[in-house]
């Protein structure tokens, strides 16, 4: 339904007008549904956060990438 790209693009709106130029995120790396939703939107990884979460469901540390969005209007 695109539901997501909704709402990341209105996040994205509000945060320019409030004069926000950077917006930084954390995700699971086998997470790519969000790494596609968050990359369609502008953001990039930046790098990679070894055994920063522990996932007491499976039992074990799970890795996650850092990632940012760098607005193209705000900030100039």
């Amino acid at each position: 339904m695109g539901i997501g790209s909704l709402l990341m693009g209105r996040m994205i709106d509000e945060s320019e007008a409030a004069g926000i130029w950077t917006l930084q995120s954390s995700v699971f790396c086998d997470n790519t549904a969000s790494i596609k939703l968050q990359e369609k939107h502008g953001f990039r990884i930046l790098g990679k956060r070894e055994r920063i979460a522990f996932d007491e469901r499976i039992g074990k540390w799970r890795d996650t990438y850092y990632m940012e969005r760098r607005s193209r209007s705000v900030g100039q």
